[in-house]
């Protein structure tokens, strides 16, 4: 296992951070045996020949995406690879309270995703190569199904350019007798008709809210130092702030108050009420976040979907 001071240091590939820091309670850390695990899976999986082991042997396209979604801080010498519907809001606050953009985590203001932020992919090959090699490097994960609802009820239940510019297509593509419908809101989506829409969609290409996270953060390319858990998001999250060196007064943020949370019974709704055949379809196109991140998949046989 890896441990030292602020950065990454060191030329060699790493895989995750143990957390050994961490208070245990009730005898166990769940988070570091969850740590540990990954780091063997992620391991072993990414040794095989045909994974990528460096960003440099990325195809043009996934290198783009992944160092569009890298945010850097120089600094304390870190590198933040960022997923959408995974706290990457709070993240975001964090990285400008440390910059000097913003007093508080807790400064009520918008979020701008774009402004104060230093993304990685405004950097030199050459500078980008130091960071990689030098800084600590982190990200966090949540369980592939879950985060997929959180995108589908937020994006198509709130947001009015989602509806719009995804819905009316989703409608119109898979929804019979309304190909030629020009009087489409994109405002009533089922998720069965999003989900045939992820079926067709080449996973590189997809918006960030769904594409797969290994694909957003390519962690067989990418050595991280630690890969949080959304499960575990406090206690990761004030491990990683503890890890870069950040000030006693930098904290994670509390959820919003607004927040709404997909529970265990809101997402078995959902995937009980696709069709079988849809849901074998989808699994494989987040095989590896399930794989690499040690998610179970989904138990949507016909008894467990019945309770």
């Amino acid at each position: 296992m890896v441990r030292g001071g602020r950065g990454g240091g060191g030329a060699e590939r790493r895989a995750p951070v143990t957390v050994r820091a961490r208070r245990c309670h009730a005898g166990a850390c769940v988070s570091e045996i969850l740590q540990e695990i990954r780091n063997r899976t992620i391991r072993t999986m990414c040794s095989h020949k045909n994974m990528p082991h460096s960003i440099w042997t990325l195809s043009p396209l996934q290198r783009k995406t992944l160092l569009q979604h890298i945010l850097v801080n120089d600094e304390y010498r870190f590198l933040y690879c960022y997923v959408p519907k995974v706290a990457c809001s709070n993240w975001k606050r964090v990285l400008k309270v440390l910059s000097g953009a913003l007093e508080s985590v807790d400064v009520n203001v918008k979020m701008d995703h774009r402004s104060d932020l230093t993304f990685l992919s405004s950097l030199k090959p050459e500078e980008i190569r130091y960071r990689l090699k030098h800084y600590y490097k982190f990200m966090f994960v949540r369980e592939p199904m879950e985060r997929l609802l959180s995108a589908f009820r937020n994006k198509f239940g709130e947001i009015e350019s989602y509806k719009k510019k995804y819905g009316v297509e989703i409608i119109k593509r898979y929804r019979k007798g309304h190909a030629k419908d020009t009087n489409i809101k994109g405002d009533d989506v089922t998720f069965a008709e999003f989900v045939r829409y992820l079926l067709d969609e080449d996973v590189d290409r997809m918006n960030e809210h769904w594409m797969p996270v290994y694909n957003l953060c390519q962690p067989c390319a990418v050595s991280y130092n630690f890969i949080g858990s959304y499960e575990h998001l406090e206690s990761d999250s004030e491990f990683v702030l503890q890890r870069i060196g950040a000030p006693p007064h930098v904290h994670f943020p509390e959820r919003q108050t607004w927040y709404k949370p997909v529970t265990t019974e809101t997402l078995h709704y959902y995937l009980c009420s696709l069709p079988q055949k849809l849901l074998r379809e989808l699994l494989p196109k987040y095989i590896l976040d399930f794989s690499l991140f040690t998610y179970p998949f989904p138990n949507t046989t016909t008894e467990h979907c019945r309770h």
